[in-house]
């Protein structure tokens, strides 16, 4: 299978060709772990997750490092204001993050480096950079690259180094496009940090945020990798920093592929405290909706297509999962346990076909989604004109499984029906038996109220979970 992604870099869209055949390792951008993530960066954890899944679905040995930023100057704000250690501050929200990965069914990465465990290789890169002459120590007593003395500045967000003025330094770990100049690779110590402070050949301080990737990226995927992804609002400044960083001091292509995800909108406003409109993936759980649902509508969209995010949109999931659902529990019982043929058949394979097709160019998740619900329809008009083989229902069933290796979104959570549900589902069975509607319809009633639908069918009443 044919991978190609568009490149940020080059502004193309360009195959996949690894650094070494077989293999892929992939850097994704985590969390700065000092508050809950919100919807807008689950958007871009599940575009990775998806990428993920699919480098591993095209039979590449992957490595996938994802880092965790817990030392920069939020974290140091927040942790001062709470009255706690860094450490134990940001530990409560490392721990929050990997539940919210498993609420999304995100598969783990290779490793989660966190950047306070790799301070020595952060000085020794910045050793480095000295050596290149692109670093220098301020009368601030901070050290930061000079972006005048790297040629390659701006190539990744395309920027007019005419424009670009000359000896102005930011040390703020963020800052906007318009305010290009020397970033800090090490700031100094001062009052404002507390005790969060390592010692180094520039005095005591701390690593700006930049170089913590740079560093990171390298030490687990070599000095060149093959793909680098995060949200566009870490296009620049963040990842053109890493470039500079890490080109300036080894001389190597630093990253083959970029790739960027596009904002999250809330009902087509920017997603902020001010409106209301600001949901972390907790708030969504407790107005009632499933991780799979808000997994859905993450990958209904194209990454790299702005996504607005409604209440509408996850009914819609809702809806689309149940057919989902209700397709795979008919074939289940046309299947009745038979083994999927060793090859689809035709008409199964060509959704299949096109489902690949779809990830293969550049991720392009609404028309797998599309493939997917080409073989629900298909093999519900099969069914209904009767026409559909137990081994038609396995191959369907195993279509299904194979397209969830990338979505992760088809299959049904494991559910275990309660004593209690049961045995009204068999008394309401009883009732109908004995043509007592008005105490089937009040069974009926019973069951929805602990949480669960039932639906007649000719095979018997079909229980699931309410939506």
């Amino acid at each position: 299978m044919q991978l190609k992604f568009y490149n940020s870099l080059t502004r193309k869209v360009e195959p996949f060709e690894p650094v070494s055949p077989g293999a892929a390792g992939l850097y994704t951008c985590g969390p700065t772990v000092y508050n809950f993530a919100h919807i807008g960066n689950f958007r871009a954890y599940v575009f990775e997750d998806v990428l993920h899944r699919a480098l591993e679905y095209a039979g590449y040995k992957l490595t996938h490092v994802m880092n965790l930023t817990d030392v920069d100057d939020k974290t140091i704000r927040d942790s001062r204001k709470a009255g706690m250690p860094l450490r134990d501050y940001t530990r409560r929200f490392k721990d929050a993050f990997f539940e919210d990965l498993r609420t999304l069914s995100v598969e783990p990465a290779s490793i989660y480096p966190a950047a306070t465990d790799h301070i020595p290789e952060m000085i020794a890169l910045i050793e480095r950079l000295f050596e290149a002459g692109v670093a220098y120590q301020a009368p601030d007593r901070c050290v930061y690259f000079s972006v005048s003395k790297f040629p390659g500045y701006g190539k990744l967000a395309h920027l007019d180094r005419s424009g670009m003025r000359s000896g102005v330094r930011i040390s703020n770990d963020e800052y906007a496009k318009d305010d290009v100049g020397d970033f800090a690779l090490w700031k100094a110590w001062d009052e404002n940090d507390g005790d969060v402070k390592w010692d180094s050949p520039w005095g005591p301080g701390r690593p700006g945020w930049h170089i913590e990737c740079s560093a990171m990226s390298m030490k687990y995927l070599g000095e060149s990798f093959d793909l680098h992804t995060g949200g566009i609002d870490n296009l620049f400044p963040h990842h053109e920093n890493e470039i500079a960083q890490a080109e300036a001091a080894t001389g190597k292509p630093f990253v083959r592929q970029w790739l960027h995800c596009a904002h999250l909108r809330v009902n087509g406003e920017k997603m902020s405290k001010s409106l209301g409109n600001f949901y972390t993936l907790r708030d969504l759980l407790a107005k009632g909706w499933s991780g799979r649902e808000i997994r859905y509508v993450l990958v209904s969209a194209h990454y790299r297509q702005p996504l607005n995010f409604a209440f509408d949109a996850l009914d819609a999931a809702r809806t689309a999962l149940s057919r989902i659902d209700e397709f795979s529990t008919r074939m289940e019982a046309l299947a009745a346990g038979a083994p999927a043929p060793a090859a689809a058949p035709e008409w199964a394979q060509k959704h299949l076909d096109a489902f690949d097709a779809a990830i293969g160019d550049d991720l392009n998740t609404p028309l797998a989604l599309a493939a997917v619900f080409s073989l629900v329809n298909d093999g519900n008009r099969l069914a209904q004109e009767g026409k559909a083989s137990p081994a038609d229902a396995a191959s369907a069933l195993a279509a299904l499984t194979r397209m969830d290796k990338v979505l992760g979104v088809l299959a049904r959570p494991a559910a275990e029906v309660p004593a209690a549900v049961r045995a009204l589902v068999e008394a309401r069975a009883a009732a109908r038996a004995a043509k007592d509607w008005a105490e089937s319809d009040r069974l009926r009633g019973e069951i929805a109220a602990l949480g669960w639908t039932v639906k007649d069918t000719k095979d018997g009443p079909r229980l699931s979970p309410s939506a």
